[in-house]
């Protein structure tokens, strides 16, 4: 029976073990890609087991700790363990897909499981931010039109040539966003600053797009699975009308011959944040899910 003794917290080595394990299991969610849990650490402590063929992760942070589902071949006997263990430490077990979803429904008829709607992630077809084809991205095109014509802009890539360049951009942009009076801009900041510091050694790609001579927006991505990139982080000044529209159209010009799809996470039920995200017409989601403590709780397992 597994324990919280069998996990460990993720470290800046343990990436060897997350890259030789995704090559056979690649995650889907943005959440638990290796990038997302080292670079965030600081806000939620994330830690993980290797038992059996799979990896579990527990992620915890002020609201408390969440048991997340096996990641890898589908073991009933684990998947109980996994879900006793989240009964004995009051944890939420969560972080469950659509797949595994049905999978414990129909294991176990009488578990109810709720929604995380602000945890989906965004799935968009690269081609389509690519191009904004269509009246669906009439508005978007115009504002990107009005910026292409109000400034001349230089994209290029992110590189030890031009790191500190972008280093002295997110210090403008934190100023600009006042991220010290806001607990998830700060934690965002250091999420970024992390990402940074170890761009190279998390095998990260980016692009940076200048006007003037100075770099004044950048997009970080790296590729998920063999479908998929996922952008991590995508910043811009706000004294350019339209920049997001800009690195957000170069970003998938570059990667939409590497993959059909670019996830660009969840909006975490920011207001702002899901109409943005909404505005560009997604795909689909990536959604998750938690079981209810009632239902596990009176669960035979």
């Amino acid at each position: 029976m597994i324990s919280l003794d069998d996990f460990q917290k993720i470290g800046e080595n343990d990436k060897p073990v997350f890259d030789r394990y995704y090559a056979r299991f690649p995650p889907i969610h943005s959440g638990e890609v290796f990038t997302t849990m080292i670079s965030w650490g600081e806000y939620v402590e994330y830690r993980y087991a290797l038992i059996e063929n799979n990896i579990i992760l527990m992620s915890k942070d002020k609201d408390g700790a969440v048991l997340h589902a096996p990641s890898g071949k589908f073991n009933l006997d684990l998947l109980k363990q996994v879900i006793t263990l989240a009964i004995k430490e009051n944890a939420v077990f969560g972080f469950i897909k659509t797949s595994e979803k049905n999978l414990l429904a129909k294991q176990f008829p009488s578990l109810t499981f709720v929604e995380d709607r602000d945890f989906f992630d965004y799935i968009y077809r690269a081609s389509d931010l690519a191009e904004l084809p269509g009246t669906k991205y009439g508005k978007i095109r115009n504002r990107l039109n009005k910026f292409t014509k109000n400034y001349a802009y230089a994209i290029e890539d992110i590189s030890e040539k031009n790191m500190d360049e972008v280093d002295e951009f997110l210090k403008r942009w934190c100023l600009w966003k006042d991220c010290g009076s806001d607990e998830v801009l700060e934690n965002e900041r250091k999420a970024i600053v992390y990402a940074m510091s170890h761009f190279f050694d998390l095998g990260l790609s980016g692009l940076a797009l200048r006007i003037n001579g100075s770099i004044e927006a950048i997009a970080v991505y790296e590729k998920m699975n063999a479908d998929t990139v996922v952008v991590h982080f995508e910043k811009g000044s706000p004294d350019f009308d339209g920049i997001y529209k800009a690195i957000n159209m170069e970003t998938a010009q570059r990667v939409r011959h590497l993959v059909p799809f670019i996830d660009r996470e969840e909006d975490l039920g920011i207001p702002g944040l899901r109409q943005a995200k909404l505005s560009y017409q997604p795909d689909h989601f990536i959604e998750l899910y938690h079981g209810t403590k009632e239902s596990i709780r009176t669960t035979t397992f």
